[in-house]
């Protein structure tokens, strides 16, 4: 039975807060979110098959929905998904892109690609996420090979505080990189799903694929 007309936004767990807090701030009360563990950013190989899975068990309740992923490394391989599936994607490579916008973002990489980025998310859990989820944790050794050619860490800010820029400055301090502090609120993220929002309220559809078809 479908949700009666509502959308679906299939979407990483490392966006759940900001997409949640722009749900609130916008009253996107057509909006449903569901995420998928964070996790998978350290195994971008599994990003498709789990949006895949997401999008073919979400048709038994929804017939519009979103996927908030970038291609967060998948080279491709989620926009193949998604195309099969006849499901639109955030813009970009990856969130700190559709976060700092793409001509920002741009601007960021060519004065130094080495830049080791950090989000709000990514500042909270980086103990979990990149520490041991990298084994740094057990193997100190390895920050050295991991960050052999980073230069600097950028924090893109979504939502200003305190405790987490000194957090993201003492991250810098810990791998020996300099540190700077963009402060980009939510980017491209905020005018997409504004957009999906909007459509969704004007009876967006998004077709199944053929192969679901009568």
């Amino acid at each position: 039975m479908d949700a009666a007309g509502r959308v679906l936004v299939i979407a990483c767990g490392a966006l759940a807060r900001e997409i949640m807090a722009l749900k609130r701030a916008n009253g996107w009360d057509g909006m449903d979110v569901t995420c998928l563990p964070p996790e998978l950013h350290n195994r971008p190989e599994r990003i498709p098959e789990s949006v895949a899975n997401a999008i073919r068990e979400a048709r038994q309740t929804h017939t519009r929905m979103f996927v908030a992923y970038a291609d967060c490394g998948t080279g491709g391989a989620l926009d193949r998904v998604l195309q099969a599936e006849g499901v639109e994607r955030l813009p970009g490579a990856h969130c700190y892109e559709f976060f700092a916008t793409s001509p920002e973002f741009m601007a960021l990489h060519d004065a130094e690609p080495g830049t080791f980025y950090l989000t709000d998310f990514l500042v909270r859990h980086y103990e979990r996420l990149v520490e041991v989820g990298l084994g740094m944790d057990r193997h100190p050794e390895l920050a050295r090979e991991y960050f052999r050619h980073y230069r600097r860490v950028v924090y893109l800010v979504q939502a200003p505080d305190a405790q987490l820029s000194a957090q993201a400055a003492a991250i810098a301090v810990r791998l020996g990189l300099g540190y700077e502090e963009r402060r980009t609120g939510y980017g491209d993220l905020a005018s997409t799903l504004a957009g999906v929002a909007h459509r969704a309220g004007n009876e967006m559809v998004i077709e199944p694929p053929r192969s679901l078809r009568g």
